[in-house]
């Protein structure tokens, strides 16, 4: 039958059919889910041929989740068009604008009245597939609302793609081009459309008083506070994310605790008046009871004293105040106060509570912030929440290629001529205008590498007709203010600075945040992205452009975007393919050549080095208080235990390294340790855990039929072949050669005729509480890993797994060598594939160049091992399979390390199967079958994605 024939039934005669890349489709948004119609409008252009858009209404939000897409298709020469309107006047002119900077898209404005259509209509490779609903092309169709769009497939030749072909035919000649003569006259005429997406209120206002209402934030962590103060607490730490209104939080809860006399301080005199402004809009009251102590002045008698540190941290300042003169006293930017000027200040005064705020209290030498204020974190938000809570101003984060010059991509020791070339230059403006800003009027900051970088760039900007002025380290804090008012006032569009906007500066305006410089860490570079997500009337979205070129550091970009500082490789690389998670009408957006950057990085970055490891260890153990132990790391999403397991036998060792611990484990102990961290940790199954957590609670003996009833009361498969494999895997009788005498000694039962019993060396290991501490720490961990994985079946699409654990889960008696099964290996009606999709020239182990390869989300071309004929055993079950499942798992590269993903189970298309002839290394030819591979379920499509595609 015909897969799109296939794909008809299923979609309306029988669901349970098998699936395919034509079938029908209904596309809802599913935020909860990280499901949207964005993605899947990303995924049809980034496979297309040719594309035509027929939308009512578009915004430039919704052009910048298609950008990149776009971009990438101008890189291969294809093209589309777009028909649109001016139904309602709902379309801006900016929009319209923005539409002219995509090369590749031709723009004809349609002139039918009340013009309201939805369609997506996308060339594929050999078939047609057009979504149809009631999404138009702007962010909140694309991401939020509730919306039903359908998706079907035709062929060439199909009635209803015929019919929907003639129409737009006839409705894009009756159409008008776009042009800039055009979008000028539609601007004399146009008239804004209010927008519920363009309200960018940073609190609540009431409409019937003059006062300030806290928001969802303020008032949950009011609260907060409150209930700290209650509990006798007279410190407390508020962690929230730049943007999020942390002077009006603070201001909301002085007001709320009504102190005789507050201090404020701050590290930069030209944030005080802003702070004083604040409170005074919250607090009311006269002007003289708020008052700024600073070089410049000097108003002691305030009730409500704003101040410098360098000012305040004077003893003849000091002085003026008795010790508990201030009842409350904020810091603000508090992760600065491990510097002498705060501890002198707060050894000084003794008020009855200390608040201090900080977006990053993650610190760079050793100084223990938390420490500080007593470990009472009063209330911590981050980035992701801030914009679940609607609280920082939606942003498009574009990933994109830096220049290549002479052949080189520019890295961190490029020179400065290049940087600054005219070439470069020019390839700089042209991405920039592509990319655009809200409303297409730029107020930006571009963060350089150097000092000579941006004075430079500044410079010939200006050459350029593009007003922009430069400030570094050595420009006063009047050169700074003046140069902001400059940026917002528009008199200059740009900014070239090196870090010292990274943080305390507060340019609400800002629409476009620049970075043409490596990320030196993910701190920084949250920080830089922070500069622009303050609420403004004036934008309604803010532009990110992360050029980025050759650097070693590229790694960092996903591990900001996503907050996942987890340093696993594999998280790391779905955060850049895959990058939904982010929340509401922001996008992340990398261009494909930038993204095999990031992938590059990746794969050759060290992330489990001790320098890493050891600072990941002692910032979490300043947060905490003591000894953090694996699920600390896991409950603080710090660390993926895993990375800790991978590198020490096992975690106490990591602690023997870093000197934080003396205790000496016996042998016995250590193996036990070993062989959890090594074999069980990953929670691939389940069944092991259980049974160790029973002999841990004193359970140390079980017969037959009460390990069936175990697993039965967890829902767990308790088949006869299932508990020989749990019972050889604890009894280590499933393990042969090296890898079982790595084990020696961690048996942790031993096998009975009628049950098991907790082995003699386990029962040993049980009196000493340590040891007992650390195998409770490794088994939370892997219960909680175990969340990721079905327990219905032994493998879980899109997991990664290393071969000998697909033989250990498939149930079979005996390990085998990684080796030894190479390609694939097959037994007792299973069948286990595995390939490595772009190899290196020089692919170790391999006598031949095998050219495995994902045809599409459903068909792998596949190659035997050699030399095979079409009358090896394999082969013969290739052909005759009905009675064999036969599991596939790909890794895109072997930089990828030992793991591969699970693609699902295949069925061997018979009539692609055929013997060739292929060489090999000593120039000779050996022959081997190929075929392709059907996949029953059809391959996730971003990971398919992933996986087979390469950089050209």
């Amino acid at each position: 039958m015909d897969v799109l024939e296939k794909s008809l039934k299923k979609a309306f005669i029988d669901r349970n059919l098998e699936g395919s890349t034509y079938d029908p489709q209904l596309i809802i948004n599913k935020p909860e889910k990280n499901e949207y119609f964005l993605n899947v409008l990303q995924d049809e252009l980034d496979s297309c041929q040719e594309f035509f858009f027929s939308i009512a209404f578009v915004t430039q939000s919704g052009l910048n989740g298609l950008k990149t897409h776009l971009s990438d298709l101008a890189e291969k020469g294809i093209k589309g068009r777009l028909l649109t309107s001016t139904y309602l006047h709902f379309n801006q002119p900016e929009m319209f604008e923005s539409l002219l900077e995509i090369p590749n898209l031709e723009i004809r404005i349609s002139e039918k009245e009340g013009f309201h259509a939805k369609g997506y209509l996308f060339s594929q490779p050999g078939y047609q597939s057009f979504i149809i609903g009631s999404s138009n092309l702007t962010m909140n169709a694309l991401k939020i609302n509730y919306e039903w769009n359908i998706r079907l497939t035709s062929y060439e030749h199909g009635e209803l793609i015929h019919q929907i072909r003639e129409d737009m035919k006839i409705e894009w000649a009756s159409s008008i081009p776009l042009t800039a003569a055009w979008i000028e006259n539609y601007r004399k005429h146009y008239q804004p459309q209010i927008r519920s997406s363009g309200d960018l209120k940073m609190i609540e206002e009431n409409p019937f008083n003059d006062y300030i209402l806290p928001n969802t934030m303020q008032k949950s962590a009011l609260k907060k506070i409150e209930g700290l103060r209650q509990s006798g607490a007279k410190k407390g730490l508020i962690i929230s994310a730049t943007g999020t209104g942390k002077t009006y939080l603070a201001a909301f809860d002085v007001l709320k605790s009504k102190p005789k006399r507050m201090l404020f301080i701050v590290h930069r005199e030209q944030i005080l008046n802003h702070a004083k402004n604040s409170f005074r809009k919250v607090i009311g009251g006269e002007a003289s009871d708020f008052g700024v102590l600073s070089g410049s002045k000097k108003e002691l008698d305030a009730k409500y004293l704003f101040a410098t540190i360098q000012t305040i941290s004077k003893p003849e300042y000091q002085e003026l105040f008795e010790p508990d003169y201030f009842e409350y006293i904020l810091i603000d930017e508090v992760h600065k106060a491990g510097a002498k000027s705060y501890l002198k200040t707060l050894e000084y005064f003794q008020p009855n509570f200390l608040l201090g705020m900080t977006a990053t209290p993650e610190r760079t030498d050793a100084f223990n912030i938390f420490e500080l204020f007593d470990y009472n974190i009063a209330y911590e938000i981050r980035l992701q929440e801030a914009l679940e809570e609607d609280l920082l101003c939606p942003f498009h984060y574009f990933g994109v290629t830096d220049y290549e010059v002479q052949n080189e991509i520019i890295s961190e020791t490029t020179d400065l001529q290049f940087l600054v070339s005219a070439e470069r230059v020019r390839f700089l403006f042209e991405k920039m205008k592509y990319y655009g800003c809200s409303y297409n009027n730029p107020k930006g900051l571009v963060f350089c590498s150097r000092k000579e970088e941006a004075s430079e760039l500044s410079k010939l900007f200006n050459e350029q007709g593009i007003p922009s002025s430069y400030l570094v380290g050595h420009h006063s804090i009047e050169e700074r203010e003046k140069e902001v008012e400059r940026l917002e006032s528009g008199e200059i569009q740009y900014i070239f600075t090196v870090d010292i906007f990274n943080e305390g500066i507060d340019i609400p305006k800002i629409n476009q945040v620049i970075m043409l410089r490596n990320t030196e860490s993910s701190i920084i570079f949250i920080q830089q992205l922070g500069r622009g997500l303050r609420k403004d009337p004036s934008k309604e979205f803010v532009t990110v452009i992360d050029f980025i070129g050759n650097y070693k550091n590229n790694y960092m970009i996903p591990m900001a975007l996503s907050g996942d500082v987890s340093r696993n490789k594999n998280n790391l690389r779905q955060k850049t393919f895959e990058t939904n998670y982010i929340t509401g009408v922001s996008s992340i957006n990398f261009e494909t050549i930038a993204k095999e950057r990031i992938f590059k990085s990746i794969d050759s970055s060290k992330m489990d080095s001790m320098v890493e490891l050891r600072r990941i260890y002692f910032e979490l153990k300043n947060r905490i208080n003591r000894i953090p132990y694996l699920k600390d790391f896991q409950q603080q999403g710090v660390l993926d235990p895993l990375v800790l397991s991978n590198r020490f036998d096992h975690y106490h060792e990591f602690l023997l390294k870093i000197k934080e611990s003396t205790v000496q484990l016996s042998a016995e102990s250590s193996q036990f340790l070993k062989f959890f961290g090594k074999e069980l940790i990953q929670g691939f199954r389940k069944h092991e855990l259980i049974l160790i957590y029973q002999m841990l609670q004193g359970r140390v003996c079980l017969k037959n039929k009460e390990l069936q009833e175990l697993f039965e009361s967890y829902d767990l498969p308790n088949d006869e072949q299932t508990i020989n494999s749990i019972l050889g895997t604890l009894s280590l009788d499933f393990y042969v050669g090296g890898q079982k005498k790595s084990y020696l000694g961690a048996a942790f039962i031993k096998v009975m005729n009628d049950g098991i019993l907790a082995s003699d060396n386990l029962l040993e290991s049980l009196k000493d509480p340590y040891f007992v501490k650390l195998l409770n720490d490794c088994l939370s961990v892997a219960l909680v890993e175990s969340r990721k994985y079905q327990n219905d079946q032994p493998f879980t699409l899109y997991k990664k797994y290393r071969r000998r654990d697909t033989i250990r889960l498939l149930n079979w008696e005996e390990q085998m060598v990684d080796q030894n099964i190479g390609g694939y290996t097959y037994k007792n009606g299973k069948f286990v594939i595995f390939v490595t999709l772009h190899k290196e020239e020089d692919f170790k182990g391999a006598l031949m160049a095998y050219e495995d390869k994902l045809i599409d989300e459903n068909t792998l071309h596949y190659f035997t091992k050699s030399p095979r004929t079409i009358h090896s055993p394999e082969v013969k079950i290739l052909q005759n399979p009905d009675d064999w499942e036969i599991h596939v798992f790909a890794q895109k590269s072997n930089d990828e390390g030992i793991d591969f993903y699970y693609l699902g189970e295949v069925m061997p298309d018979q009539k692609s199967i055929i013997q060739v002839e292929k060489p090999v290394k000593d120039g000779k030819k050996q022959s081997v079958v190929q075929m392709d591979l059907k996949f029953k379920a059809t391959i996730d499509s971003k990971l398919f994605t992933y996986l087979s595609k390469i950089a050209d």
